[in-house]
């Protein structure tokens, strides 16, 4: 039924159509887990904190309090151990922490005496969302505890994410382009407009054209008669195209003026102006897409020349060649244009349109399985659309492209917080 809905409307309908599913089904996952199969997270109590605003975590009474330290270092595990709610010396407890991350990665770190405290030998990086297992040897006898610290971590059932339209790609090696914009018009190629006016001056007997009629090369245009010899002549059409001008009429004087005006529409050039630094990075041959106001869709061509005066508005021209099979651009047509100027391969890179913000952060969304989780990025050059990435993502990892917006809305929705 909604395949033949589809097949039946307007794009513009079923693109609004599917708006409204996709908010439906995320108003419905704000109520429901268990018909969509989405976990989110219930407010959960507020885990005890110790005097140093870390983890408390108690056995009898031992407490091991773990907290991560980050101010003026990397973010590290610090961890105070205390019995009867008195100071242990830290060279009396042996202690380990196991981080097991999204995808059953193992950060394993092992803990040394530090003025009151243990201190990790570990770096605990981006993002803190990981299954804390701590093992202690006290006075002989060993401890375990264990807890989940998510965050930016939820999990959708595939059937939802296709529905949805999650979409996700590999990140790895990407070859970008850097662009600049300018701004111009559609004219003739050079040749491509002939501007007919009368070689001897005379009464026009007849014109055998109209305004925007299309003719072919030597079709008649005009009739004459010559002031001088009292005899008439014809003009032909020197090229093949449509009139784009008429200012003759018969019974008419030419006096030396322009009568009829044809261009080739088949034989047009983009002109463009470039301005300021930007017209040392233009060169010959660069590609360019161009693009009409009001569109998305964009035309692809390449520059033919570059003018070599500056105009009056300081700016430099360029003509640009254009493959446009349909037609769509027209004579006197503004267009915007996308100029490349710089290509480069990125070892890693990611599409722009799946980058979302997270805390203080540009993230992507990692999925490995029906889980996804947030990857904090270390960006570099940005380029069309990939942006580089220079650290906080490993390459082959499968991450979402497509409305990553509904991941983090349902992250924020779950209320994974940033918990040290």
């Amino acid at each position: 039924m909604i395949a033949t809905f589809f097949r039946r409307k307007p794009i513009w309908l079923v693109n609004s159509y599917l708006l409204v599913l996709s908010m439906l089904v995320l108003s419905m996952l704000a109520f429901s887990t268990a018909s969509f199969g989405v976990e989110l997270h219930e407010d959960e109590a507020e885990p005890e904190k110790g005097p140093h605003n870390g983890r408390l975590l108690t056995s009898g009474e031992l407490a091991v309090e773990l907290a991560i330290f980050e101010a003026g270092v990397a973010p590290e595990f610090r961890v105070w151990v205390t019995e009867n709610s008195q100071p242990v010396e830290p060279e009396r407890v042996s202690l380990g922490v196991t981080l097991t991350r999204l995808g059953n990665i193992e950060d394993k770190i092992q803990f040394q005496p530090q003025a009151d405290f243990l201190r990790g030998d570990t770096e605990v990086y981006e993002p803190h969302s990981f299954v804390v297992t701590v093992s202690a040897d006290y006075q002989g006898k060993n401890y375990r505890w264990q807890y989940d610290n998510f965050e930016g971590r939820t999990h959708i059932e595939p059937a939802i994410a296709t529905a949805m339209r999650i979409s996700t790609e590999v990140a790895g090696e990407a070859t970008m382009t850097e662009t600049i914009e300018a701004f111009g018009k559609v004219i003739p190629k050079e040749g491509a407009q002939r501007d007919i006016s009368a070689r001897f001056d005379g009464q026009i007997k007849d014109v055998y054209v109209e305004l925007g009629q299309v003719i072919a090369k030597g079709d008649k245009l005009l009739s004459i008669e010559s002031n001088e010899s009292l005899k008439s002549y014809t003009i032909d059409s020197p090229i093949s195209g449509v009139v784009l001008m008429r200012a003759a009429n018969a019974s008419e004087q030419t006096q030396g003026r322009m009568l009829l005006s044809i261009v080739d529409q088949n034989r047009l050039t983009a002109e463009l102006s470039i301005f300021g630094l930007d017209q040392r990075r233009v060169s010959l041959g660069a590609g360019v897409q161009l693009i009409r106001s009001g569109q998305s869709q964009s035309i692809p061509g390449k520059i033919v020349a570059i003018i070599p005066k500056i105009g009056v508005n300081q700016a430099r021209t360029v003509r640009v060649d254009f493959d446009d099979p349909n037609g769509d651009l027209t004579l006197g047509q503004f267009v915007t244009a996308r100029i490349d100027v710089a290509q480069y391969v990125a070892p890693l890179a990611v599409k722009r349109k799946g980058l979302q913000s997270f805390r203080d952060f540009t993230v992507v969304y990692a999925k490995v399985g029906a889980e996804y989780e947030v990857r904090m990025l270390e960006l570099g050059r940005q380029a069309g659309e990939w942006a580089e990435v220079l650290g906080g993502l490993k390459p082959g990892t499968e991450y979402v492209t497509e409305n990553s917006f509904i991941i983090k809305a349902d992250i924020e929705k779950s209320g994974a917080s940033h918990d040290h």
